[in-house]
C-alpha cells in the first residue's frame, strides 16, 4: 500500500509513542547518518533551519530533505568545502488503522472499533525555532549554503525559516 500523505501526520496532538523496547514491527529509520561533508573544518558561517511551528517530519521527508541538501552542496563546494548536520532524530513511531478497499470489505473489517493501529514509520516532533539542520560553510559561499536550504524548505511540511549565524567555527 502506498503511504498516507504528509499532511496527516504534520499536526501531533496524542501524547509520545517512542518506547520501541515495548512496540513490536517499528520500520526502521531511512535517514541514518547525520553528519556530511568536512566535519573537522573549521567554517565561519552557520546556517541554520528553523520550523516557524511545532509539528512533525516524517523520516522519509528528512531523509530527502538530506539528499537535496547534500547533493547540491557536495556540487557547488565539493566534498571538503561544507560540513551539514542534521539535529533532528526521528524517535516518534506513527501508527495506521489499515483500511481495506474492495468489494466485500465492509464483512472483513472493524471500522473505527479497536482503531490504534499498526506501526506505519517514525517522524520527528519539532517545537517552534528548534533547530532542523545547521550548515557551515566558508565566508564566501554563504549564498550556496541558502540555496541549498531553500530547496530543503520544499521537502519539509511546515513553514521554516534561515538563520545565519557568523564566526559559527565551535560546534
Amino acid at each position: 500500500m502506498p503511504e498516507r500523505p504528509a499532511s496527516c501526520y504534520r499536526r501531533f496532538d496524542t501524547p509520545p509513542y517512542t518506547r520501541k523496547e515495548y512496540i513490536r514491527g517499528v520500520p526502521g529509520s531511512k535517514i541514518t547518518k547525520f553528519d556530511f561533508g568536512n566535519t573537522k573544518g573549521d567554517f565561519p558561517v552557520k546556517l541554520t533551519l528553523v520550523p516557524l511551528e511545532a509539528g512533525q517530519i516524517r523520516h522519509n521527508a528528512l531523509e530527502a530533505a538530506r539528499v537535496i541538501a547534500t547533493k547540491h552542496l557536495s556540487a557547488v563546494l565539493g566534498e571538503t568545502g561544507y560540513h551539514l548536520k542534521v539535529r533532528v532524530y526521528p524517535h516518534q513511531v506513527l501508527r495506521e488503522n489499515k483500511m481495506m478497499a474492495f468489494a466485500g470489505a465492509d464483512r472483513l473489517q472493524d471500522g473505527m472499533r479497536k482503531s490504534f493501529g499498526k506501526p506505519a514509520g517514525t517522524a520527528a516532533r519539532l517545537r517552534f525555532l528548534q533547530p532542523i539542520m545547521d550548515v557551515y560553510v566558508p565566508a564566501d559561499k554563504k549564498e550556496v549554503a541558502k540555496t541549498a536550504l531553500k530547496l530543503v524548505m520544499a521537502k519539509v511540511p511546515m513553514p521554516t525559516r534561515i538563520l545565519e549565524e557568523s564566526n559559527a567555527c565551535l560546534r
